[in-house]
């Protein structure tokens, strides 16, 4: 078994990933904010549910071990859902971007992947310190 296979790692990719795709996203709207018209994007949030139950990673299906159990199936798109964020007010040319709410957005978001990251190097540390390599 490959240590990378873990449900545990798998998850901290997709969350990684998902941060990535979400700084992405953010560094586009600064770009715009002087756009006439342009309205602020942001990535809807991963649901830890969804996460579990095998709708957001890959890898991290249940297990059933009584033919009772119900098997929940993995089916991953590969890209996460977007949505408008207009909460901020507009500006005379219909622009609605707020540099200073997206640069905490993207602090945030850079703080939480490094979380996430660190997790992961730890993760993979214990692990291979638990095979002995």
């Amino acid at each position: 078994m490959d240590l990378q296979d873990l449900p545990l790692l798998t998850m901290l990719r997709q969350r990684m990933t998902w941060l990535n795709q979400r700084q992405d996203l953010l560094a586009q709207n600064v770009a715009n904010s002087d756009t006439p018209r342009y309205i602020a994007r942001d990535l809807k949030p991963l649901d830890f549910d969804q996460l579990v139950g095998g709708q957001g990673a890959q890898g991290t299906n249940m297990m059933t071990t009584n033919s009772r159990h119900i098997a929940i199936s993995s089916s991953r798109s590969g890209k996460f859902e977007d949505h408008e964020t207009p909460d901020q007010e507009f500006n005379p040319n219909g622009n609605a971007v707020s540099l200073e709410v997206e640069m905490i957005k993207v602090s945030d978001t850079q703080a939480q992947f490094q979380a996430a990251a660190n997790l992961y190097s730890k993760a993979m540390t214990m692990m291979k310190t638990a095979i002995g390599r």
